[in-house]
């Protein structure tokens, strides 16, 4: 099916050299089953049912907010879907975990607890649900590092062709600015700023893109050197295209084959970052699921709550794996030894 989306020779055989690569093509499914998981969430892990019948009349909970006034619960401003008068539903259909990432357990006796056929992986140190807070919490590093990847490339990508094609003085003036961004200590420069703003996910984002774009330039540029001078460059410039034009609608294309191959450890490198910023508390705000949040609550009750310890760094360990078994694919399937 993909195949014949593709029209291009070298593209197509690319994508064919990718899919040989067993362990890249398995990781591909498995990070895109984690990712609908995540995307998709509320239908897996919420303490509101998926769809139910109440009084003849069908209602979306988990998708949808309701009044808590619609079943008569006057006392609260919102819908607690675990109270005694919706035992007497029609029928209700609930997620494979009834908990939200922001529930807390009330019936365990103390916080952290352990796994248990209520909690499956446990609590963390508010009783809030372990396996919801991971679900969750991948959603916000993969936006995170996916948002932090896009914006990095198009500043690097854009600030290496201008310095690769044009040379001169501004590839001269432009390496100087890539040098002294690249002498920045970048976390701890995160840390300074995130300490002075109040820590969000766009804030977060600006910041690293900010400090992230040096190393997609260098390659950009590099390859913009190599191809600028090509026959197909100068018969461009013969037809009278514009310079901008000539840039990024015939080198361009030319020159994504770093991008592709460096974007799934940019990504990784995006998740682990997050992870680092939330466990040292200057990542996302509280109380944001968070895997490096929970690793955390796992330094400070390492003697009494292992499941905090385990199960966020199996999470972690696994997503930095599958990205990196696709980079080491989309790497060999780029080599121009074998396209």
């Amino acid at each position: 099916m993909i195949e014949k989306l593709i029209s291009n020779p070298l593209t197509l055989k690319r994508y064919r050299n990718f899919k040989k690569i067993r362990r890249a093509a398995i990781s591909t499914w498995i990070f895109l089953a984690i990712l609908l998981i995540s995307l998709t969430a509320e239908l897996l892990a919420n303490s509101k049912p998926i769809i139910m019948s109440y009084q003849g009349i069908i209602y979306f909970p988990a998708i949808k907010m309701y009044h808590p006034t619609i079943f008569s619960q006057a006392d609260t401003m919102v819908t607690n879907y675990r109270r005694e008068q919706f035992k007497d539903a029609d029928w209700v259909i609930w997620p494979i975990v009834k908990w939200d990432p922001y529930e807390s357990n009330t019936k365990v006796e103390s916080y952290p607890a352990p796994p248990s056929e209520v909690n499956w992986l446990g609590t963390d140190d508010r009783g809030r649900d372990v396996l919801a807070r991971l679900v969750y919490g991948f959603r916000y590093s993969i936006v995170f590092a996916l948002l932090v990847w896009l914006s990095t490339y198009m500043l690097g990508i854009s600030l290496g062709a201008i310095m690769g094609y044009f040379g001169g003085r501004i590839d001269l003036f432009g390496q100087r600015v890539v040098e002294i961004f690249e002498s920045v200590p970048t976390l701890l420069l995160l840390i300074t700023l995130i300490s002075i703003f109040d820590a969000s996910l766009p804030l977060l984002i600006i910041f690293s893109a900010i400090f992230g774009w040096m190393h997609i330039s260098v390659y950009t540029r590099a390859e913009f050197l190599r191809l600028r001078r090509r026959e197909f460059v100068e018969s461009a410039r013969a037809l009278g295209s514009s310079e901008w034009r000539v840039i990024f609608k015939h080198i361009l294309p030319n020159a994504l084959a770093p991008v592709v191959t460096f974007s799934p450890f940019t990504i990784t490198g995006g998740i682990s970052s997050l992870a680092v910023l939330d466990y040292l508390g200057f990542g996302l705000p509280a109380p944001t699921p968070s895997w490096g949040e929970l690793l955390n609550q796992a330094q400070r009750n390492f003697t009494i709550a292992w499941w905090l310890a385990v199960f966020p760094s199996l999470a972690l360990f696994l997503s930095l794996v599958v990205l990196n078994l696709i980079g080491e694919g989309a790497r060999e399937a780029f080599d121009p030894r074998k396209s």
